[in-house]
């Protein structure tokens, strides 16, 4: 079993606890309506996808319901640490 550590909760907690929210820190577009249908696409749908340290974000949904970032392995699926969501990347 999988254990992600809440850094609002402060425990670690079963995966099933937890919903993956995506790439963490997307950088979002001041003004959306200035995109045109290739930029907007691409803001929307692509991401990096890498083969190892990766940043995503997760939300605690059977705990405090919050969203947090984490720093997870895409290889060997562990996480390396997480930490509150508005904190600088680690």
């Amino acid at each position: 079993m999988l254990l992600i550590h809440c850094p609002y909760c402060d425990e670690k907690r079963p995966e099933i606890e937890f919903a993956y929210g995506g790439e963490a820190h997307i950088a979002r577009p001041h003004d959306p309506s200035t995109l045109n249908d290739e930029e907007w696409e691409g803001h929307l749908f692509i991401r990096s996808n890498p083969r190892g340290r990766h940043h995503e974000r997760w939300r605690h949904i059977h705990g405090c319901g919050r969203f947090f970032n984490a720093v997870r392995d895409t290889v060997t699926d562990k996480f390396e640490t997480t930490y509150k969501a508005g904190e600088p990347r680690r």
